[in-house]
């Protein structure tokens, strides 16, 4: 699935069921702690990220049983949920930043995306699609969205019976083909056809819950945004941002 290709999932119409944001519980699921955004100074404010729709949650509650009827000991370890849209820009000019470093490009002269767009615009185009192949565009319309601003997505691994994480082929958000859910799919030896089956058992837990993966990202997956609805070929998104309803809860907490 490539980014011009993969982008479509933004015209998808958006029918807001006001669905709350639910605080993710400790006891059921490992975390990555400290927070990987936060630790980078990510401007979540007083917002959590440990956050999704109330009927995502249900159905990552879903998920957590299967694999644990099919691994006992096991437990969903959680990456990110809930990402501000703030935060998500944050995250993508910092997306940009390290592809132009790994071709020996320095951005210090700009302050953003945008800011690059003006001054520089070829190497604008030729950083966003790298960056936007894996990472949703950030946008403050409210017909498009960012999946992880909606509440709605969740970036997750595997953790077994001892508490380790499970190596999976490479880490959640690397920018290389090693990230595409099939890029094992044809290993004949080990490790790789291990990765290849611990990506195809999270699928699985994942996707029976409800949820539909991220086309070239194994650790991604959503229920009820764009994403989901046009991956799923359904007429309608029921959750838009979610900014508002998170504004609320922290006011009321």
């Amino acid at each position: 699935m490539h980014s011009t290709t993969m982008k479509t999932y933004r015209a998808v119409a958006i029918h807001e069921s006001h669905d709350p944001l639910i605080a993710i519980p400790d006891g059921v699921f490992s975390f990555t702690r400290p927070h990987p955004y936060v630790r980078l100074g990510a401007p979540y404010g007083t917002t959590s990220p440990w956050m999704l729709r109330r009927q995502v949650l249900d159905a990552l509650l879903q998920a957590q049983r299967r694999l644990a009827a099919c691994r006992p000991g096991w437990h969903l370890k959680l990456f990110d949920a809930y990402r501000p849209v703030a935060v998500q820009s944050f995250m993508v000019w910092q997306e940009f930043q390290h592809q132009a470093q790994l071709t020996g490009k320095s951005l210090t002269q700009y302050a953003s995306p945008d800011d690059l767009a003006i001054h520089d615009p070829q190497a604008y185009e030729t950083l966003a699609t790298k960056v936007f192949e894996f990472w949703g565009i950030p946008s403050n319309d409210p017909r498009t969205p960012p999946p992880h601003s909606t509440g709605a997505a969740v970036d997750l691994t595997l953790e077994d019976d001892s508490g380790h994480e499970i190596d999976m082929g490479c880490p959640i958000d690397e920018t290389t083909e090693r990230a595409y859910p099939e890029h094992y799919a044809t290993a004949t030896k080990v490790p790789e056809c291990d990765f290849h089956g611990y990506r195809k058992l999270l699928n699985e837990v994942m996707t029976t819950a409800g949820f539909c993966r991220h086309g070239n990202e194994w650790w991604h997956f959503s229920l009820g945004d764009q994403m989901w609805a046009w991956s799923l070929g359904k007429p309608l998104a029921i959750y838009g941002r979610a900014d508002q309803i998170a504004e609320k809860q922290t006011g009321q907490s």
